[in-house]
């Protein structure tokens, strides 16, 4: 959603104790440029007050089906009206008995009956409660109503039990929410993206690696699947979470790297190689702790695979993306690499600009030239990319049917 800060949601917040959670998604959603209208039952107000959402939201906060400020006090009627989404978080058992029954005895309920927009809930909720028969019965009506289900996940309790029923954190619904609302630019197509760096160890404790984060690469993967594509994710070592729906595979060493992706690349339609991989190797890496003596130490390195030439040169290659993270001549540098390795486009940035940061700018070469995408989030830049990438793979499927 950071590259649709015109997004319009509605808020509903029910009354559980996970409702601080639901102040963390209204600054999260306003900060990915989304315009939050919150709206909460009376028992949410015994949790969090509506001038906590308010100031975070920048809207008044609706809470009275009769004290509303609509025009005619028809907000159950106007409050879904020119919005993108309801999102309910969190949701209570009895908050979904209600939606699952069609009951409207309160501005929320009665709004979202009367909704003319997609429908999101995030259940919140002891453990025995979510696994009650009729918490499961009522569930499964509202996905057979066409209600999206958000979670939710396994964890510690407020009530101080373990289990199902807790909450999805903010950033987790926000990126649900924008997968759900994001164009599906490529629906069913098998996605093969590598991130991170790779590590090629001179001894047990020492090895050559690079500054990469893997920010990129995971942020690739993340827009892939909310553009609709089945994604694998194979990773160097990095912090990272993995992205909503992404499937991981790890790898450490380059040679890993390349054994993964040469596992994975024959189901591929797209591959997007992101991955930092050390151009070389020790040759003869040690088995023991190397000591300290004062002396000079010469680490004699070998070629590592090239993986995306290898990709590129199989007889019936997948659509194939490379990236260039470079330290002068950007242009004639990345140009060079797309056409030595024969890809159809190539992503390139100044690696002092952009590695570990949150924030990068790319320019891609293809075969129509250079197209420039301004500097911004990774995520916003990777949802343009896979929108370039998605128009450049539908042209070349026509050219081959």
């Amino acid at each position: 959603m950071a590259d649709a800060p015109h997004r319009k949601i509605v808020l509903g917040v029910t009354g559980g104790i996970a409702a601080y959670k639901a102040a963390e998604l209204t600054r999260e959603l306003v900060r990915r440029g989304c315009d939050v209208q919150v709206v909460m039952t009376e028992a949410a107000r015994g949790f969090v007050t509506p001038e906590t959402f308010q100031a975070l939201s920048g809207n008044p906060v609706h809470t009275e089906m009769w004290a509303s400020r609509a025009p005619d006090t028809m907000a159950h009627i106007a409050l879904t009206r020119g919005r993108d989404a309801i999102v309910i978080a969190p949701a209570t058992a009895d908050f979904i008995a209600k939606l699952a029954h069609g009951f409207a005895d309160d501005l929320l309920s009665a709004l979202c009956v009367a909704r003319a927009c997609p429908l999101l809930v995030a259940p919140a909720m002891n453990r025995e409660m979510w696994a009650n028969p009729a918490t499961r019965r009522n569930v499964e009506q509202l996905a057979r109503d066409g209600v999206a289900m958000l979670g939710p996940a396994s964890g510690d309790q407020a009530c101080g039990e373990v289990g199902m029923g807790r909450m999805l954190e903010a950033a987790e619904i926000a990126d649900a929410l924008a997968a759900y609302l994001a164009p599906k630019l490529l629906p069913g197509v098998r996605v093969l993206v590598t991130a991170g760096p790779t590590f090629e160890a001179i001894d047990p404790v020492r090895g050559i690696t690079n500054r990469s984060s893997g920010k990129m690469g995971y942020a690739i993967a993340r827009a892939a699947a909310e553009a609709g594509a089945t994604v694998t994710l194979v990773s160097g070592p990095t912090g990272l979470a993995v992205p909503r729906g992404v499937r991981r595979t790890d790898a450490v060493s380059a040679r890993e790297m390349f054994e993964a992706v040469k596992r994975h690349v024959a189901q591929a339609d797209i591959f997007v190689a992101v991955a930092a991989v050390a151009d070389y190797r020790p040759a003869a890496p040690r088995a023991h702790k190397i000591k300290r003596d004062g002396r000079a130490l010469t680490v004699t390195l070998e070629p590592n695979p090239d993986i995306l030439a290898w990709v590129a040169r199989r007889p019936r290659p997948p659509f194939c993306v490379g990236f260039a993270a470079e330290s002068e001549d950007l242009a004639r540098n990345a140009e060079a690499k797309r056409r030595a390795k024969r890809v159809p486009l190539v992503a390139a940035n100044l690696a002092q600009d952009a590695i570990g940061a949150d924030e990068s700018e790319l320019v891609l070469f293809d075969d129509e030239g250079r197209h420039e995408l301004a500097r911004a989030p990774k995520d916003a830049l990777a949802r343009r990319l896979i929108a370039h990438v998605a128009r450049l793979y539908g042209r070349a499927g026509k050219r081959k049917s």
